[in-house]
């Protein structure tokens, strides 16, 4: 056997090998009877032809056939034999077979590129300084008291503390009812600061029985004949019948009701507030710690641009593909457009992959690995949290990809530390932008 590796990028290698028609011997006269498995010929059972038999009939074009399959074993042989370590399925781009002589193929094959990676340290990057201010700690309090809202019927809407029951049906500018309109009930909250004022100021003095209007702008995009996006707004004329109203009441914050949201946690509204305080700044801590991840990624991808193996790709992008579908199905959608998912999300699926082999090569290049001393130390930690034994969460880590996580956050917290970043004033997009707190 004779073979070579030649380099067609940094993620795809080509083997070329020859082998003798005796190295191969064997191997032909496998294939060569598993396809007589396939032939029916008069006299003989199935799959019992003996092969003389079948090169005597068929030429030397059944050997051709079975080549390619010898081809492909030989190849994981080599594989196998010199530790090339493919990836993916190979693929063979040429091959010749000469009877009782040799045979020749050329295989790429996929593998991970081994890089050395550059320019990630001493980055300039700059994330939104979110820091709890008074408000957000407010909107949390109203959150907490609105979550623990009592009601009280009442026979007329009197201010915004009242939730209204009502059907509405589309009509025209006459205020007749609209051609296929259906009538729809809905439960419309007049403290929400989303609900259109005009809806707040329609139904005020309104008792229930009576009826009052509101309009809808429904923006939407049509294809104009030349193809192109064009925005539109539609003003849409319902009319609203008020089948029953009730008032909002809204609690103090006392002692009791701290107790309540907290599980006794606190009892006092300074604690509370320090509490929420706590709770959202985590929150910020972690975004800001997200925006950071993805703009160290991206540049770091940027100053290192590779050609990753395109199986690994389409892996990722395959998996991607099927937990969104899944996602669809949970939300009730029938329909899910597989090639328009697979298209959107490629970019997403190739960064994704870029990112790994980036970061295995630091996590390299810098010797960051997680010591059994640290390994030791996290079981502790989380055995004193958790109760689970030390050795049971040991064993856990060890067998699952658990460990890798740790290294992975080891490799983050070593890319924050080498990296200039500068906090800047958040833009109205990073305000208010945290989930409710978890008190109700």
């Amino acid at each position: 056997m004779e073979f070579k590796i030649n380099d067609v990028n940094i993620s795809e290698k080509e083997l070329e090998a020859t082998f003798t028609y005796d190295e191969i011997k064997k191997d032909m006269e496998t294939e060569v009877q598993k396809q007589s498995k396939k032939l029916q010929i008069p006299g003989f059972r199935k799959g019992k032809v003996p092969p003389a038999l079948l090169k005597k009939m068929f030429g030397d074009g059944i050997e051709q056939e079975a080549s390619e399959k010898v081809a492909s074993k030989k190849f994981w042989d080599v594989a196998e034999e010199n530790h090339l370590h493919p990836i993916g399925k190979p693929t063979i781009t040429d091959i010749k077979f000469t009877p009782n002589e040799s045979l020749f193929f050329k295989i790429i094959y996929e593998v991970l590129p081994q890089l050395e990676v550059k320019d990630y340290k001493g980055i300039d990057i700059e994330v939104p300084d979110l820091v709890v201010k008074d408000e957000d700690v407010d909107h949390e309090i109203k959150h907490i008291l609105k979550a623990n809202e009592t009601f009280e019927p009442l026979d007329i809407v009197t201010d915004n503390n009242c939730i209204l029951n009502v059907d509405i049906q589309r009509v025209d500018k006459e205020g007749n009812l609209f051609e296929g309109s259906k009538q729809e009930t809905l439960q419309i909250d007049l403290a929400n600061e989303r609900v259109a004022k005009e809806i707040i100021d329609n139904s005020k003095g309104k008792k229930v029985g009576d009826t009052f209007t509101f309009t809808f702008n429904d923006e939407h995009t049509i294809k104009t004949k030349s193809g192109e996006d064009e925005k539109i707004i539609e003003v849409i004329d319902y009319k609203a019948v008020i089948k029953g109203i009730k008032k909002s009441i809204i609690p103090g914050l006392d002692e009791a009701l701290i107790k309540k949201v907290t599980k006794d946690k606190v009892s006092t509204e300074t604690e509370l507030k320090a509490d929420i305080r706590n709770d959202i700044q985590r929150y910020f801590d972690q975004q800001m710690d997200d925006i950071l991840r993805g703009k160290l990624i991206t540049e770091i991808i940027k100053n290192n641009e590779f050609n990753p193996p395109k199986s690994l790709i389409n892996n990722v992008l395959e998996d991607y593909v099927k937990r969104e579908e899944e996602q669809y199905k949970k939300q009730g959608y029938k329909k899910y457009d597989k090639e328009e998912g697979k298209k959107r999300l490629a970019k997403s699926a190739e960064v994704e992959v870029k990112w790994y082999i980036l970061k295995e090569a630091i996590q390299k290049q810098e010797n960051i690995s997680l010591s059994d001393e640290e390994l030791n130390e996290l079981a502790a930690k989380d055995a004193e949290q958790t109760g689970i034994a030390i050795d049971k969460l040991l064993n856990y880590y060890k067998s699952s990809n658990y460990a890798g996580k740790f290294v992975e956050n080891k490799v983050f917290q070593f890319l924050k530390d080498n990296n200039n970043i500068k906090k800047v004033e958040p833009d109205k997009t990073h305000t208010h932008n945290h989930e409710e707190h978890e008190h109700e």
